[in-house]
């Protein structure tokens, strides 16, 4: 089994120390056991959607308008000015 070092708060070492002794499980295995939850809810593997994964069923519902509005500079003149 491999070793993590972590630094914490105190508080958070007293909340540990308390949880610990409610459950009658080593800090080791109460931060494991926390640390295997997270990481189910999580998942280790998890990414944050990108803006298109998001927003998906809205690009391309548009119709009429120009279709880049960043290829024509005229479509941002004015832009950021009062």
């Amino acid at each position: 089994m491999n070793t993590l070092t972590i630094k914490i708060s105190e508080e958070l070492q007293r909340q540990l120390d308390d949880a610990s002794r409610r459950a009658h499980l080593t800090k080791s295995e109460l931060v494991r056991r926390a640390l295997a939850a997270y990481m189910a809810r999580k998942g280790a593997d998890a990414r944050a959607a990108s803006a298109l994964e998001q927003a998906g069923d809205l690009v391309g519902c548009f119709k009429g308008g120009p279709k880049d509005l960043a290829s024509n500079p005229k479509h941002l003149e004015g832009f950021g000015k009062s």
